[in-house]
């Protein structure tokens, strides 16, 4: 039988680690990333390094968004993930009576298809709000 002080300690620790792991949601769903305290892991982390080399010169920092490209973030919460992989790998033309907008294919980029799963998980935890701007921090660093 556990004592008071030691239930308590218990429940404070158990809500400490399901409040810090972000992988599966309430429902069960299973989420492309793992973020714990602030810090990725591995795939999340080469999501990061493949967006910040191929996307970032158009979408922006941290997929923001630039002067002519979307901000990634809201297309995230708007697209299902099978659209925004189908958009990477084969790009996309959006005309409007104002502007034309051209998203290359990817699909031929070996850094960007190999590791498509891995970006997606970096926009994702993004996009979700779970993951800060900037350079994220690695679960496995020492």
């Amino acid at each position: 039988m556990r004592s008071r002080s030691s239930s308590m300690v218990f429940v404070a620790v158990c809500a400490l680690v399901s409040a810090s792991v972000v992988a599966v949601t309430a429902a069960g769903e299973q989420k492309p990333y793992t973020v714990i305290d602030g810090k990725v892991d591995k795939q999340t982390y080469n999501g990061w390094r493949r967006y910040t080399e191929s996307c970032l010169r158009c979408h922006g920092p941290d997929a923001s968004g630039s002067s002519y490209a979307p901000n990634l973030l809201e297309s995230m919460k708007a697209l299902g993930e099978d659209q925004i992989k189908d958009v990477i790998i084969n790009g996309r033309t959006n005309v409007s009576q104002s502007a034309e907008s051209v998203m290359p294919a990817f699909g031929e980029v070996e850094d960007v298809a190999l590791y498509l799963d891995d970006i997606y998980g970096y926009l994702k935890a993004r996009s979700d709000g779970v993951l800060g701007r900037g350079r994220p921090p690695r679960l496995d660093a020492k």
